[in-house]
């Protein structure tokens, strides 16, 4: 498969000591990462090894109570909220849909962040809006209202507003939830084409063989903690791949070649 370099002279998103929790329990401690620009990576591990509290920690909507996040260098901290929100779109895992929102509606909420109080609409937002709703399968439906929408279609209307805020930086928490598998293949491949416009895509993801598949970049966590992280041919590769499922995942395993990809893919072995 081919992949797009990740750029090299660009800082990306890096966190330095992060230690985030909620109330008096820690859940990532002294956690040290940078994520390349210009790349799509997966965040992947285990129920509860705190992928969802990282990237949330990433976007600002927990704050951490030591340590830092830096988007190109600069901290979080630093930036005023419509200024951040112009560079960085957030997908939560449990979006709320506000009553009577339609699909068209819900989308142009991705352009806020452009607006003022004295332009609420601003020239290239209906091309943004339609481009998004195009590229999520949505623009059949758009005054539908959302909590109208199976939850697979929902997903796709919220990803379309994440896609009409139109970043470089893109935050998703388990994007492919409660989408069939085709979709979730939609999804994936959206990622690539957002890398590929030179987003730089970071997303919450369960399944191993398609992060292996469409990441170009793996974050393996386990315990609050980074276990591993690199290329997938470097972390899921071979024996030490198998390992590290094994450790991780506490899945016996082999790993084989994907046939379509050549990436590594993770084989089960069958229980006795």
């Amino acid at each position: 498969m081919n992949r797009t370099a990740p750029e090299q002279h660009r800082p990306g998103i890096t966190a330095t000591g992060l230690t985030v929790g909620y109330g008096a329990t820690t859940v990532l401690d002294s956690l040290d990462l940078e994520l390349p620009a210009g790349a799509f990576t997966a965040v992947v591990g285990p129920n509860g090894c705190g992928k969802s509290t990282l990237v949330r920690a990433l976007a600002r909507t927990l704050r951490p109570t030591a340590g830092r996040v830096a988007l190109d260098g600069r901290p979080l901290d630093e930036w005023r909220p419509k200024h951040l929100a112009r560079h960085l779109a957030f997908l939560p895992q449990d979006p709320v849909v506000p009553d009577g929102v339609t699909v068209h509606g819900l989308v142009a909420r991705g352009r806020h962040p452009y607006h003022s109080p004295l332009r609420q609409w601003a020239p290239g937002d209906d091309e943004a809006v339609a481009a998004a709703m195009a590229a999520t399968g949505v623009d059949a439906r758009p005054d539908v209202p959302v909590d109208s929408l199976s939850g697979g279609q929902r997903q796709r209307a919220w990803i379309a507003m994440t896609l009409a805020q139109d970043t470089r930086y893109v935050l998703l928490d388990e994007p492919t939830s409660f989408l069939d598998l085709s979709h979730q293949i939609d999804v994936l491949h959206l990622c690539q084409e957002m890398r590929d416009r030179g987003r730089t895509v970071v997303a919450v993801l369960h399944d191993l063989n398609q992060a292996a598949r469409y990441a170009d970049h793996l974050v393996v966590m386990r315990d609050g903690a980074v276990h591993a992280q690199g290329a997938p041919e470097a972390v899921l590769g071979g024996e030490p791949g198998a390992a590290l499922v094994r450790d991780v995942f506490d899945l016996p395993c082999e790993i084989a070649k994907d046939p379509q990809s050549g990436t590594p893919m993770v084989v089960p072995l069958a229980r006795p």
